[in-house]
């Protein structure tokens, strides 16, 4: 049975369009251009794919945006809430509302003469020094730091912890995977056993051990997240790479005499991708997860850097008085993690060979 022939044509001078046997022109899709096509009927994938952009923008950008700078006390300004007013209308209010309470504990129905005088005091200062001019859109914490700049430069922390982390992961889970899963025998038998041995260890005990004994700091934070962050990666490559192994284009350039290296990168790697990016987009989130538990626990970064865990850390000393100096990188952290979340999900959803006859 002779099958009817695809015919090219070019038209208008462009590249060739394909026509099937009902003379129709067909015009090829890449599979990204799909994914992408699918990507978009998922609403709550595109959310959360525009919440990410602005996240990233506005952490990269966070040097030349109006706020003010994560390192900037004043100590007066300390504890105050979130207002659109300036700082030094928030903090006479704050204070005289605090001067009244006492007032009312101690019975007396007027205020006291030192408290009169700290009232036009406060007036004069107000007056004359431009810090009361400043605005805290998110209030300030308990050293008078804009809780708005230190929520965004730690996000900045967070989120570049979680992108280190996933691309150490993408490439050490890449190379290991692919080798294991093409090569098999001893070679594959070595590295998954060294991967079982790792994966025997207690993760969090080994990053908290290794914090403790090389210090905190960002660069040390980084490497131990990223120590056995590759784990999971590396067995779903390998068993990516197991399946597609023994496939009609791999025996192909195995035919050409293409070499082990070059059907491994040029050929197996590439169509493991999809597989590849939604488990990063997903890493993220993990990773973040567990900055923010280290930075929980004082094993974080270290002041005056701050990360959303951290933030969150000293938020929760103070919560029942000043509530926002929680909510307000918690909001921020959990807003991230379900935008990452989503993206991950549909990103799975758009990438995924099965689905492509029910999108």
């Amino acid at each position: 049975m002779k099958f009817p022939k695809v015919r090219s044509l070019r038209i208008g001078g462009k590249a060739d369009a394909e026509l099937n046997e009902f003379a129709q022109s067909m015009k090829p899709v890449s599979l990204w251009a799909d994914a992408w096509r699918r990507l978009r009927k998922n609403k709550m994938a595109l959310a959360g794919l525009f919440i990410v952009a602005f996240y990233v923008a506005a952490v990269l950008l966070a040097p030349i945006l109006p706020i003010y700078h994560y390192e900037d006390q004043v100590i007066s300004h300390a504890n105050l809430p979130p207002s659109l007013r300036p700082a030094g209308e928030v903090m006479l209010e704050t204070r005289v509302a605090y001067m009244r309470k006492m007032m009312k504990a101690e019975s007396r129905t007027s205020f006291n003469a030192k408290e009169e005088a700290d009232i036009e005091a406060m007036k004069a200062d107000i007056k004359v020094n431009p810090d009361h001019k400043r605005v805290y859109v998110m209030g300030t914490d308990n050293l008078g730091r804009d809780l708005l700049s230190r929520t965004i430069y730690g996000g900045r922390i967070s989120i570049m912890i979680g992108l280190v982390g996933t691309i150490t992961a993408t490439l050490v889970g890449i190379l290991l995977g692919s080798i294991a899963g093409y090569t098999g025998g001893k070679i594959d038998n070595f590295i998954m056993r060294f991967v079982d041995i790792l994966y025997g260890l207690p993760y969090m005990l080994v990053v908290i051990i290794m914090m403790a004994i090389f210090g905190k700091n960002v660069i040390n934070l980084f490497v131990a997240i990223a120590l056995v962050s590759w784990l999971t990666l590396a067995r779903v490559v390998r068993g990516q790479v197991m399946s597609l192994k023994n496939a009609e284009f791999i025996e192909a350039a195995r035919s050409m005499g293409a070499s082990p290296a070059r059907i491994v990168f040029r050929h197996l790697t590439p169509n493991t991708l999809g597989v590849i990016v939604v488990f990063a987009t997903l890493l993220v989130p993990d990773f973040i997860m567990s900055e923010s538990f280290l930075s929980f626990l004082g094993l974080g970064v270290s002041a005056p850097l701050a990360s959303w865990g951290s933030l969150v850390s000293e938020g929760t000393a103070t919560m029942e008085l000043y509530p926002w100096q929680l909510l307000v990188p918690a909001i921020s952290m959990t807003l991230f993690l379900f935008a990452m979340n989503f993206l991950g999900d549909g990103l799975r959803d758009a990438l995924d060979p099965q689905s492509k006859n029910r999108a």
